[in-house]
């Protein structure tokens, strides 16, 4: 399989400018880190901004007008 191209910080289209931050009690993390442990997840905030934009992205799909209801 072929390495995967890397384009400069410069060229990318799609940057991520915008921080959001989240708290999490010791439940929440302990549950996260061994869910991460157990699936082997190497990149946290890549998980969790996936994780998060999945459910966002369906939630709207369900949401979605309808002409017909």
């Amino acid at each position: 399989m072929a390495k995967k191209q890397i384009t400069p910080l410069s060229q990318r289209t799609s940057l991520r400018t915008h921080r959001h931050f989240c708290t999490l009690n010791e439940e929440e993390n302990k549950a996260l880190n061994r869910y991460m442990a157990k699936y082997k997840v190497q990149n946290k905030s890549k998980f969790i901004r996936e994780t998060l934009m999945i459910a966002i992205i369906k939630k709207m799909e369900l949401d979605h007008p309808t002409l017909f209801d």
